[in-house]
């Protein structure tokens, strides 16, 4: 309800309340439906790295048309360019495919049958987010200009003679009134890069000078995922249509990077799930045996590209396929993925017999695991009865209890927390609809190197599992965001590492699916009787220092047990902090997992010792000190 004129009623919806929003504003005003979430530039998935693929995709369709072999990208600290040696945008059109929505060649079969960008928004989302926007085309030996501010037109210049070889030319820097303080990451970069470098075997990218490159496709890619975890070669399979790569490891679940017309669909969709059931139907077929899915796929270890005339995406973002046939004419993409996936994968197995050896022992172990873990599973499920999960360990939100409509469904939150004092102080400070409250008691067990029967017999662990649903798939996850929310101390951290450890060694799907998140919790609050200041890090302590003078009042904060149910409340609610935890594509999680958790001791205490940096901050706090 809205008080207006002095009494409570409904506020005034009249024909003035109607808007209409051009292209440019409604980009503007909500950008993340284009590119998702903003940031500035720490995390892999933030907005400028979407502009940026934006760009690039772009060149990767041409080098799918058999257009351009290369792409230039220059990154200078905001400034972006992105320079493609494909056919160049045709001069009458240059403004319109840049700055008029739904407007592009890739609507015409003929310009563009394989393509990721199909919607006529991705250039167009640059320009309208960008401070600064240039772009030019080189077409039979003359080029076309033309300049935008904030996607407003602000310079066309007419073509003019030039020796450049035939392509396109765009030069952006992300709008700092809607990306604040961002910087581009090379690492981010270069990750991407290489991701498209892996699905267009011939296609090379200079990024900053540096050639990225790739002559094996997917075999490369799932090579450098994997190391010396392969149980047997990468089985790799190459058409113009499906490119798949796949083998097992000793590890627990499956892992699958998914592409579809060289676009990373971290979500799956259609494709995926096709691939996943060939595969099952390829081993029952050539082993004769009707296997469990779960015995058959555990450790599989793959990547899938398929390439399709006219993708459908469940988002602007493409992280879903959600196509159902391979052309609207076509034949069903479930049943074509399927059948060549299959039959590709049996007739690899018949002329590899050591190959095909490999996988019947790792099917027969996963077999053999399954079964010896019914009888814990069952005893752990006794144990889970008598421990009365909802009422001691779990405090559940009420999205659970009744039918939650799609989006609460994605605002759900499990906290994991430590001690019944946070724990506490946590549910009391929670919103009881949408956010969860797990407590775990003590430190919970290094899961490194364990197999997955001791989550059933540790009862910590065990009962983690069952509250978020899952056993060894993440169908059934009850919460859209896993939170592990521990004290900003020295135990604190070693419980985190515990956690991660325990999710990365038997979920890394959930860090893959991007549920899994570290809450941010304030180190110092600095008050005087009017302002408070709760600050993250030592900088943001000394400007709050700054701000309200030198006789305020700072408090060291030691855990989430000393903050009050109503901060609690602020600092979880709508100005929460996450950090999601992510795990890239080709990045060796075993060897950090050894690294970190492993039984190597002597090597990181001499490594720890020897890149220790004490922040004076903390130094001053753990001597009692307040500065």
């Amino acid at each position: 309800m809205i008080r207006k004129n002095g009494q409570t009623g409904l506020a005034d919806y009249t024909e003035e309340h109607v808007r209409s929003l051009d292209w440019r504003e409604h980009i503007r005003t909500r950008p993340g439906m284009y590119i998702g979430k903003l940031g500035d530039g720490t995390q892999y998935d933030d907005g400028i790295y979407v502009l940026l693929k934006e760009v690039v995709d772009n060149a990767v369709d041409e080098f799918l048309m058999g257009a351009g072999r290369r792409v230039l990208i220059q990154i200078d600290g905001p400034n972006v360019t992105v320079r493609d040696y494909g056919r160049g945008i045709p001069h009458g059109k240059l403004i319109e495919c840049v700055a008029k929505i739904n407007t592009g060649a890739k609507y015409d079969k003929g310009a563009f049958y394989r393509s990721v960008g199909l919607n006529g928004v991705g250039t167009k989302a640059v320009n309208a987010l960008s401070e600064h926007f240039l772009v030019e085309s080189y077409r039979e030996g003359q080029v076309k200009r033309a300049e935008f501010k904030h996607g407003v037109l602000f310079k066309e210049y007419r073509p003019e003679p030039t020796k450049e070889p035939n392509g396109t030319l765009v030069r952006f820097s992300p709008d700092n009134e809607i990306f604040s303080k961002y910087q581009y990451r090379a690492e981010h970069v270069r990750e991407r890069l290489w991701m498209y470098a892996f699905l267009n075997r011939g296609f090379k990218l200079l990024f900053n000078g540096e050639v990225i490159a790739c002559d094996n496709g997917l075999a490369d890619l799932l090579a450098k995922e994997v190391n010396d975890e392969a149980l047997y070669p990468v089985i790799h399979v190459v058409s113009d249509e499906i490119e798949f790569a796949i083998t097992h490891t000793a590890n627990y679940g499956e892992e699958y990077l998914s592409f579809v017309n060289g676009q990373y669909t971290p979500d799956g969709g259609t494709h995926q799930a096709a691939f996943r059931e060939g595969v099952l139907k390829a081993y029952r077929e050539y082993f004769k045996k009707d296997f469990d899915p779960a015995d058959a796929r555990g450790g599989v270890v793959a990547a899938v590209l398929v390439r399709l005339h006219e993708p459908v995406f469940e988002s602007q973002t493409k992280t879903k396929l959600g196509s159902t046939m391979v052309t609207p004419e076509g034949p069903p993409l479930r049943s074509w993925v399927v059948d060549y996936v299959r039959d590709m994968l049996e007739k690899h197995l018949h002329k590899n017999p050591d190959i095909a050896k490999a996988v019947q022992q790792k099917i027969q172990q996963n077999e053999h695991e399954r079964k010896e873990l019914a009888g814990i599973k069952k005893l752990a499920g006794e144990r889970q009865k008598k421990a009365n999960l909802h009422n001691k360990k779990l405090r559940d939100c009420r999205a659970h209890f009744n039918e939650p409509a799609a989006k609460q469904r994605e605002e759900t939150q499990l906290f994991i927390t430590e001690g019944d004092s946070a724990s506490g102080s946590m549910t009391k400070s929670r919103n009881p609809e949408v956010q969860a409250v797990f407590s775990l008691k003590g430190k919970p067990l290094n899961c490194y190197g364990l197999s997955r029967k001791i989550v059933y017999e540790n009862e910590e662990l065990n009962l983690l599992q069952h509250a978020l649903g899952v056993e060894t798939e993440l169908d059934g996850l009850r919460y859209n965001q896993v939170i592990i929310a521990t004290d900003a101390d020295v135990d604190g951290m070693h419980i985190r590492l515990l956690l991660l450890t325990f999710f990365l060694q038997f979920y890394p799907e959930l860090t893959r699916r991007g549920h899994l998140y570290i809450l941010q919790t304030p180190l110092f609050r600095v008050r005087d009787k009017k302002t408070t200041h709760y600050c993250y890090s030592d900088p943001e302590r000394q400007r709050a220092i700054a701000e309200l003078g030198p006789h305020a009042e700072i408090t060291r904060f030691k855990g989430l047990g000393e903050i009050s149910p109503d901060e609690l409340g602020g600092m979880i609610g709508r100005d929460i902090r996450l950090d999601q935890v992510q795990w890239p594509a080709a990045a060796h999680l075993k060897d950090v997992l050894r690294y970190y958790m492993g039984k190597n001791t002597p090597e990181r205490r001499d490594d720890i010792v020897k890149n220790l940096i004490i922040e004076p901050a903390d130094l001053a706090a753990e001597q009692g000190v307040h500065p």
